[in-house]
C-alpha cells in the first residue's frame, strides 16, 4: 500500500515521501498515529503542489544545513558526568544531555536528531555521535565524558 508521510519517520522516510509499506502497517499504525495519509490520486496531487511551492525553501534549508554541518563538525564538546573510581559512570549519557551541550556551545539541535548508536555510553571517554540536520546532511560530532 502507497502512503505519503505527513512527518518524518525513523527508518521509513521524509515528510511528504511516497512510500510503499504493507496493509496492516499502514492500516493499524501509520494512519491511526497521524504520521502518513493514504496515497490517493487527489493526495498525490496535493502533495506535489506542496513540493513544488516549497522548492526555493528547501534549497534554503539544505544551504542552511550545510554551514550548520561545517561548523559543528569541528565541535569537540565535554559532558561531565559523576563516575566512579573504576571509570563506570552513574546512569549513562544519552542524547538530550548532548544537545544541551551543544546549545550550551550555541548550536541548537533537536535531541530526536541525534544519535549515539546502538549501546548506551556507561564509560568516560571519546565517542562520536551522528547530527541529522536535514535528510541529506549528517554530520559527527566528536564528544568526551569527563568525570565531574
Amino acid at each position: 500500500m502507497d502512503v505519503i508521510l505527513k512527518q518524518d519517520v525513523d527508518r521509513l522516510g521524509f515528510k511528504n515521501d511516497i512510500v510503499n509499506v504493507k496493509n496492516g502497517y499502514a492500516r493499524n499504525y501509520l494512519i491511526p498515529q497521524g504520521f502518513a495519509i493514504a496515497a490517493t490520486d487527489s493526495a498525490r496531487k496535493v502533495v506535489a503542489e506542496t513540493l513544488r511551492q516549497q522548492s526555493h525553501k528547501a534549497v534554503k534549508a539544505l544551504e542552511d544545513a550545510k554551514a550548520l554541518g561545517e561548523k559543528i563538525a569541528g565541535l569537540s564538546l565535554k559532558i561531565g558526568a559523576k563516575a566512579g573510581e573504576s571509570g563506570k559512570i552513574f546512569g549513562s549519557v544519552n542524547n538530550i544531555q548532548l544537545a544541551e551541550a551543544m546549545a550550551n556551545a550555541g548550536h541548537a539541535v533537536d535531541r530526536k536528531n541525534i544519535d549515539l548508536g546502538a549501546e548506551a555510553i556507561r564509560d568516560l571517554g571519546s565517542y562520536v555521535a551522528k547530527v541529522r540536520l536535514h535528510k541529506e546532511v549528517t554530520v559527527e560530532v566528536n564528544f568526551e565524558v569527563v568525570a565531574e
